[in-house]
């Protein structure tokens, strides 16, 4: 047998280094390089063909009953998970510290325990008389949940596997929990990963609904190895600023539904509010048109949610160099934008801060909002409103032309559902369409025309 040989991985991104380095040379964070333990090497080879045991191999359209889809009690949790948690599935949720990971699962698991169901929540973050505070404070301390403050694996599992296995296991948070059989402590690769695969195993060899709590790094990724996303079925995200009150639970991964389903959430008092329409939580406050404000109805997944998109313009004086400020949309597609107008428009934007803003906080990340980003800058810069009740999708080409962009008439019906009878996008994308007026343009200058002209 081979002598042990020493590496490092990666908190971060879990990239292994044979020796240690005060900076990692994948994801180049500093001091995340961590001792890790690997399996016993052997120095010579093994042949692996002889002394298994044979597998049994199935054809792909055996008959197979399909697991029912277990409702979490909220239907924006349901959306995003496809239609419900499905028995013997892993789940992983992340988000950041405080957004509410937490008090989403400890409703979730209230309403599922209400119906009848055993549920057990183990939490290694806080102490159980913690957990019964929170659960006083949200209304929901009288659900037959079964609770627990322990970090140790063995032991939940040894305690499961005495009685009937329940119908959901909620684990706070995967990097609190050890293994006596793995070196390390706490929260080190080789800790999350074992943890995380004896989990995993009991919820496929059980029928046990396992939603594991994942810490997330301060770009916002899950932390640990990026193993564990692989290893799971379902990987959320729960997203949202602190100083707003909605959050947003995001599906990045489902092997049971589709990805990019959202469910839209509200912090209150006593916990958190399903937000039926987020598209009426989005453009609240919008009583007349103002110059620089333009509506996107934006997709996710399946959804769509109609924000609104704010531009101010600031024409400089000085020599001084103009600033460029986004929030919520992508700094480097602001730039290329503005590039374009000038290029293509004849529009000046060199000598002028620009400041653009994605209302209640939103993130978009959809290419179609580049028509109504160059309408609100458009609007922004000739001081003029855009016409009243009026949507714009469309993804702007280096060239200038509006390209068509996917799911049109689903947005067209947002759009008509809450009063806006009129849509500019691209040109023949939604032609005849009964749900808005809806206008077609070819080029982004037929846009200045239409703003700047009043055509």
């Amino acid at each position: 047998m081979a002598k042990t040989k020493r590496r490092y991985v990666c908190q971060e991104c879990g990239s292994v280094s044979p020796r240690w380095q005060g900076q990692c040379a994948d994801c180049g964070q500093w001091n995340t390089l961590v001792e890790d333990v690997p399996a016993t090497v052997f120095s010579q080879k093994h042949d692996l063909s002889r002394g298994g045991r044979a597998v049994a191999f199935e054809p792909l359209n055996a008959p197979t009953k399909l697991p029912v889809r277990k409702s979490t009690g909220m239907a924006e949790f349901d959306r995003a998970l496809g239609g419900g948690l499905v028995p013997g599935s892993a789940v992983l949720l992340g988000g950041d510290p405080g957004i509410g990971k937490s008090t989403l699962l400890l409703q979730c698991a209230a309403t599922i325990a209400r119906g009848g169901n055993d549920v057990v929540y183990v939490s290694g973050e806080e102490a159980a008389g913690q957990v019964r505070l929170r659960a006083s404070r949200m209304g929901v301390a009288d659900a037959p949940i079964r609770l627990a403050s322990e970090t140790s694996v063995r032991d939940i599992l040894t305690t499961l596997g005495d009685g009937d296995p329940p119908a959901l296991l909620v684990i706070d948070s995967i990097q609190t929990m050890h293994s006596d059989t793995i070196e390390g402590a706490p929260g080190t690769v080789s800790q999350v990963r074992g943890c995380a695969l004896e989990l995993i195993r009991y919820a496929k060899e059980t029928g046990c609904a396992v939603v594991l709590v994942g810490h997330v790094t301060k770009d916002g990724t899950i932390a640990g190895p990026r193993v564990l996303e692989h290893m799971v079925d379902v990987v959320m995200s729960f997203e949202g600023e602190r100083s707003h009150q909605y959050r947003i639970l995001r599906a990045l991964k489902n092997r049971f539904g589709a990805v990019d389903e959202i469910g839209v959430f509200a912090m209150a008092t006593e916990g958190l509010e399903e937000v039926a329409n987020p598209s009426l939580l989005f453009l609240s406050g919008r009583d007349m048109p103002l110059a620089g404000s333009a509506v996107f109805p934006a997709l996710e997944g399946t959804r769509p949610v109609l924000v609104e998109i704010q531009a101010l313009i600031v024409r400089l004086q000085s020599g001084a160099t103009p600033r460029r400020a986004v929030v919520g949309w992508d700094s480097g597609r602001l730039a290329m934008l503005l590039a374009v107008l000038e290029s293509r428009c004849g529009l000046n934007f060199s000598s002028a801060e620009v400041y653009l803003n994605i209302a209640g906080g939103y993130r978009l990340t959809d290419p179609a909002a580049d028509l109504a980003v160059a309408a609100a800058l458009v609007s922004a810069l000739a001081d003029k409103p855009l016409p009243d009740k009026a949507a714009w999708f469309g993804e702007i080409s280096l060239a200038g032309e509006i390209r068509p962009v996917a799911h049109a008439p689903l947005r067209l019906r947002e759009a008509a559902k809450l009063g806006f009878t009129r849509c500019y996008g691209p040109a023949g994308a939604a032609a005849g369409s009964p749900d808005a007026d809806y206008r077609g343009l070819a080029a982004l200058a037929n846009l200045v025309d239409q703003v700047i002209g009043n055509a």
